[in-house]
């Protein structure tokens, strides 16, 4: 008994709260003195003396942990200076969990308190930001974040996965599609558009490609079927596909070509990419070919970008927008003075 006294009696984890101690106390700014040290570390149940803890700091330190000595007037101070994360990138990832639509408020907060844990108490509080999102609506799904993990896992067995999907009604509540029936399709990939994760997957009964939204996805499952749809995948260009897509709204993939001011170069290649074909026209203007899955969503989007960009051809498209300006024009008619 005396000697588990004079030992302490955590001291067999002697090591690993010295390593707790110098992860959650210390960081680039904020060092303790060796007094300090032996200290925290009587409070944990843990006796220490300044020889073995110089031993017991060159072991921290080949194990991997950047503890260092820095002098402060006359005194030793030690911290650990450096970490796997550095906190401006831990600032992003939380900037980017706080955002992200598709994480129900509840599991930003879990997964911002772990984040926090890979950092000193002083920078965590640096960590507990508030992002300003212009009319941001986190998911009311809270399965989403274990959907996409279940996607992963089939993906890699190469299984098919089953699921119930949703749409909301003037209720505010969920409304299964097709009846509640179960949908059971293969996934091939995850694509991030517009703030929210869609699943890229081949259905077997109508032999095409198509895209689920996951926050959307319910009762979500793995099941022993393997995936179908190889040859389909295999000449689909996810990355080409998810660019021609506005808000992933639904619509056969076109090349349209766009007659635009010079000014606008730019919108369209934060759009559609470097790769675009930019023509210049005369000192003013650029003509350019776009492949775009043609819907209300792309026209509205051209429209919005006022007179300074236009839609030349094919033929059929330009129809469309026609007569998407003409159905416009009749929904909001000139009233007479």
């Amino acid at each position: 008994m005396a000697e588990n006294a004079r030992r302490g009696e955590h001291q067999k984890q002697k090591l690993l709260y010295l390593a707790k101690l110098f992860t959650e106390e210390t960081d680039a700014q904020h060092a303790l003195s060796m007094a300090e040290i032996i200290e925290r570390l009587a409070d944990c149940g843990v006796n220490a003396d300044r020889k073995t803890l110089y031993l017991d700091f060159v072991e921290l330190q080949d194990f991997g942990m950047d503890i260092e000595a820095v002098k402060a007037g006359r005194n030793t101070l030690y911290r650990l200076s450096s970490r796997r994360f550095e906190l401006p990138e831990l600032k992003l990832l939380v900037d980017s969990v706080q955002s992200a639509k598709f994480i129900t408020d509840k599991k930003s907060k879990e997964l911002i308190a772990k984040l926090e844990s890979l950092v000193s108490r002083y920078e965590a509080m640096q960590l507990q930001r508030q992002v300003i999102i212009s009319d941001r609506i986190k998911t009311m799904n809270t399965s989403v974040y274990y959907n996409v993990d279940a996607i992963h896992e089939a993906i890699n067995a190469s299984c098919q996965i089953r699921f119930k999907y949703f749409q909301w009604n003037l209720k505010k509540e969920m409304e299964l599609r097709r009846n509640g029936a179960w949908y059971q399709i293969s996934p091939w990939a995850l694509v991030w558009d517009s703030e929210y994760y869609y699943l890229v997957a081949y259905e077997a009964e109508s032999d095409k490609i198509k895209h689920y939204r996951v926050d959307k996805m319910k009762r979500i499952s793995v099941v022993e079927d393997r995936r179908q749809g190889l040859e389909r995948f295999r000449q689909f260009n996810t990355a080409r596909y998810s660019k021609s897509l506005f808000g992933m709204n639904g619509g056969e993939e076109t090349v349209v070509t766009l007659e635009a001011s010079n000014e606008k170069v730019g919108i369209l290649i934060d759009r559609f990419g470097k790769d675009i074909p930019i023509m210049p026209i005369d000192e003013g203007h650029f003509r350019c070919h776009v492949t775009v899955a043609v819907s209300l969503l792309f026209l509205g989007w051209i429209i919005g970008l006022g007179g300074d960009v236009k839609i030349v051809a094919p033929q059929a498209v330009v129809d469309r927008m026609t007569s998407e300006v003409q159905r416009l024009a009749a929904q909001y008619p000139q009233k007479k003075p």
